[in-house]
């Protein structure tokens, strides 16, 4: 059970680089972090592993199967079955209730009635939101939120979770408390997968990378020991 990205090359038509020659493979509830300023790849590699942009080269594959070859429609299918997704901003719609908004994923898949009350009870209890599952999105804290959306994510029980800047918009001990709920996730078995620019996320994950250009790379102790102070990469090559 992995995704693995094999020789995955994404180009603009601006000449950005967004991907260059890359190869990835995650483990079974693994917690992945990509690190890298802004521009340097990592969101594009994220959105390619999430079937949300298709590389011009290469193959991405999920569970063994090749997967950015399909039609939309199957790609579509995958994306709500298999994979869940969370951003920056919570994105939650506004007047729906915490419950009302973490139930919207298994309307997407036809689970209706008991059974989706029963996992949208579930998935709220594992973040931690039972208790505020009657509010709306503007009596929420921006890190309740943000649990919200991870809820969301989970409810369909995907095996794969992928977050992108997850704590961008938060202070940094709200912040921990979210790296540290997407630990527990992972420990519990579903592996993710997040693009960030936080430093904080090296005491969280179980495997570090750096994205430069495109170029995907395991930090060595100089460029870990910048970014841990600063939040700065450099050039180590």
């Amino acid at each position: 059970m992995a995704i693995e990205l094999r020789g995955v090359t994404k180009l603009y038509p601006n000449g950005a680089i967004g991907a260059r020659d890359v190869d990835l493979v995650t483990k079974p509830g693994e917690f992945v972090a990509l690190f890298g300023p802004s521009g340097s790849g990592k969101t594009s590699l994220l959105q390619m592993i999430g079937l949300l942009l298709t590389p011009d080269e290469g193959e991405v594959l999920i569970d063994g199967e090749r997967v950015d070859d399909r039609s939309e429609g199957a790609t579509s299918q995958l994306r709500r079955s298999r994979l869940g997704f969370i951003f920056q901003n919570a994105s939650l719609l506004p007047l729906l209730s915490a419950a009302e908004n973490v139930d919207v994923s298994l309307r997407l898949l036809g689970v209706g009635g008991r059974k989706a009350r029963d996992r949208v009870g579930e998935a709220l209890e594992s973040v931690d939101m039972v208790d505020r599952a009657g509010h709306r999105p503007d009596e929420l804290s921006g890190g309740e939120q943000q649990r919200v959306s991870i809820a969301r994510a989970l409810v369909h029980e995907p095996g794969y979770l992928l977050a992108d800047e997850p704590t961008g918009e938060l202070d940094t001990a709200t912040g921990a408390s979210i790296l540290g709920l997407l630990q527990r996730v992972a420990r519990a078995g579903t592996t993710v997968v997040m693009a960030t620019h936080d430093p904080a996320a090296i005491n969280f994950v179980d495997r570090a990378l750096f994205v430069r250009d495109g170029t995907l790379h395991a930090p060595d102790r100089r460029e870990l020991t910048l970014w841990l102070t600063d939040g700065t990469t450099i050039n180590t090559a």
